[in-house]
């Protein structure tokens, strides 16, 4: 898949309200803006040729846009600021078109010899009227 992957420090989190019944990946445009956050699998979050069908494992949250962090907060989930590894595709993507995304950019952060987290967050959006699919995954540069 044709993807640019960019370094990107997020200077302030982006909130989200806690969805239990949540689809990572069943998005529809009624949802409205989502995050959904993974741990990925032990064995296989540094790897530079990871399984493909164990990378990803169960999302630990979703959730609904909060917009800026409301008055109270209590409860919210965030994308916390910080630095990541970027990609997005102005489309919705299918599940295996966004693991197949997840292995670039862990191959290219291992290539960059960043030091990757163990989670990645998938958010869709909708941006100019059409739907997005964005990926973020927590990194930082080795020491």
């Amino acid at each position: 898949m044709d993807i640019e992957i960019l370094r990107l420090n997020l200077l302030s989190p982006l909130y989200f309200i806690p969805q239990t019944d949540a689809d990572p990946f069943g998005y529809r445009e009624e949802n409205g803006e989502m995050i959904f956050y993974f741990e990925l699998d032990e064995g296989q979050y540094q790897n530079i040729e990871p399984d493909k069908d164990k990378l990803l494992g169960n999302p630990v949250f979703g959730g609904k846009s909060a917009g800026d962090l409301p008055e109270g907060g209590e409860g919210l989930r965030e994308l916390p600021q910080g630095n990541y590894l970027f990609a997005q595709k102005r489309e919705i993507l299918s599940s295996r078109e966004i693991i197949d995304i997840a292995v670039e950019i862990q191959q290219e952060g291992l290539w960059q010899r960043l030091q990757m987290g163990k989670g990645l967050y998938l958010r869709y959006l909708f941006e100019d009227g059409q739907g997005v699919t964005q990926l973020f995954r927590p990194c930082k540069a080795s020491s």
